[in-house]
This record gives C-alpha cells, sequence and structure tokens, in this order.
C-alpha cells in the first residue's frame, strides 16, 4: 500500500513518524473523509470547503497551493499509485500542525497525509439486515464548535466502538453533555414520524456531515419536512424509521432499538436519489 505524505508517495513500510509529530502527540489535527467512485470523488466541493473551514477554526495556516485543483490532483496521484484510479474507493486527506512544540506549536504550518482504501460497491446500497443500536452512556459528547469537526482525536469514538463490539451492536447512539442526541459512532443519525423527518441541529454537537447536509438538501426538495432540532433519546421509541448516514456507506437503516423495530421506508426512495446526486457533483 502506498500514500501521499506532502506530495512524497512512499511504501507504508519504510514510513517513520517523529516522535515530535503533533498528529501523535497531542491529536493535533482533523481529516476528511471521501468517496471515490465513477472516476470521480463524490460531493468533492463539500468535502473540500468543510476541509477549508476546519482548518481555519483550528487556526492553521492553510498553504497558497491548497487549491481544490492541488488537493484532487494529489488525491489522484494516490490512488493511481495504488491501482485504485478505476475502482471504488475510500480516501483519507488527514491534516496536521507541523511537528515542534508542546501544548503551544512553534508553527501553524501543516503537513498532510493521504490514504486509501478499495471499496466494494461503486454506487450506495442499502443494508439489506437493519442495523441493531443502543445508547451510549458511559461518556457524553460536548456541545461546541469543535464538535461539529473531524479532528484527530476520536477517543469518545473508540470508547463507543468497544463497547459496541462488547455487546454485540451495529452501532451507538452518542449524547451530548445536556444527554440529548448528538450522532452515531462514524454517522449522522435522522428520524422520521409520518411526514416529519427530524435530525440533530449542528448545535447538540455533531460533525457536520457531507451525507447529512445532501439528504436535507434532498429532503427539502421533497413532500417531507426537514427538521434540525435537540431530540431525546426517549422519542426514538416514538419514530415511524431511523437511519444513519455518512460519506462511505451513504444511507444505513436501523432494523432494531432497543425494542422498537423499524422498516425502511424513506431510505429506500434517499438511496437512489443519493445516487443520482452522486453522480452528477
Amino acid at each position: 500500500m502506498y500514500f501521499n505524505y506532502n506530495q512524497e508517495i512512499s511504501n507504508q513500510d519504510s514510513f517513520n513518524i517523529s516522535t515530535l509529530d503533533r498528529a501523535f502527540r497531542y491529536g493535533d489535527g482533523l481529516f476528511e473523509t471521501i468517496r471515490y467512485s465513477n472516476n470521480r470523488l463524490n460531493f468533492f466541493e463539500k468535502h473540500y470547503f468543510r476541509l477549508m473551514a476546519s482548518m481555519r477554526i483550528l487556526r492553521m495556516e492553510i498553504p497558497m497551493s491548497f487549491t481544490p485543483e492541488f488537493i484532487e490532483e494529489e488525491i489522484l496521484k494516490t490512488l493511481t499509485a495504488n491501482g485504485l484510479d478505476t475502482s471504488s474507493a475510500r480516501v483519507r486527506f488527514q491534516v496536521c500542525r507541523k511537528a515542534g512544540g508542546k501544548y503551544t506549536p512553534i508553527t501553524n504550518d501543516v503537513d498532510f497525509l493521504i490514504q486509501t482504501e478499495a471499496l466494494d460497491h461503486t454506487v450506495f446500497e442499502l443494508n439489506e439486515d437493519g442495523l441493531n443500536l443502543d445508547v451510549f452512556k458511559d461518556y457524553y459528547k460536548q456541545k461546541s464548535l469543535l464538535s461539529n469537526l473531524k479532528l484527530s482525536s476520536c477517543t469518545i469514538y473508540t470508547l463507543a466502538s468497544i463497547y459496541k463490539k462488547e455487546n454485540n451492536l451495529d452501532d451507538l447512539i452518542l449524547l451530548n453533555d445536556e444527554k440529548h442526541i448528538a450522532e452515531a459512532i462514524s454517522s449522522n443519525l435522522f428520524i422520521r414520524k409520518g411526514k416529519q423527518v427530524f435530525t440533530p441541529a449542528l448545535s447538540e454537537g455533531c460533525v457536520r456531515g457531507v451525507i447529512r447536509e445532501k439528504v436535507i438538501e434532498i429532503l427539502e426538495k421533497s413532500d417531507f419536512e426537514i427538521i434540525e432540532s435537540k431530540i431525546s433519546p426517549f422519542e426514538v421509541q416514538k419514530a415511524d424509521e431511523l437511519f444513519l448516514t455518512n460519506t462511505i456507506k451513504g444511507i444505513q437503516w436501523v432494523g432494531q432499538f432497543k425494542k422498537k423495530s423499524f422498516e425502511p421506508s424513506l431510505c429506500i426512495e434517499l438511496v437512489d436519489k443519493l445516487n443520482a446526486h452522486s453522480a452528477l457533483v
């Protein structure tokens, strides 16, 4: 497997990370996960602008070279090196502040790392079996502007994933510090009640998901009313449908939450529309 570190293609086996690396020492970085299929980076413009906004929030110095064309070219170079330029792939574009300093960095300049991984499907496919979910209550996600970013520090997601594995679950609902729903482990969450669809507002501490944004755009042009709000985990028991969204899997329907069962309905329609959008953007 080959990766791209600051424009240099290298073999993973020969890469050595510095002990002063700030992502390693402090989690001082962020990343974008982008889906590549049909010879294009899906929703790349949205990913690019989210990356730029996130770097500004973290007070990173954005290189003049970080144009959409430059980043796309470096990603395609990495895909080609791994023989994935004609396949479907997951792309991870990570940015971290350059090594040096303790909590106070000596510079706000950045390094970047691009990694790629093959995917099985060219288009988004709805899961055949509904996911089994519960609530993660060991730790809560704080509500702040940083909560909307895809940060390199992922402690709460790691602990939730361990709990998920230990309890034979497919995913978990994460709560914020007011015990309202924030998101799932690696996805945003949507609840349908009749012709209304609810999702946690960004102020509730969820990641600003690209597919979340696309689904909201699709629903705003449909017969459904989309509402971004505070959501209690008890509201899930009253829902008609529950589904998750993320960049790689698109939409996943939830079949079981505690003792409540769900069937996919709106999910099926949304997958088709999301595929149509990803083929154009």
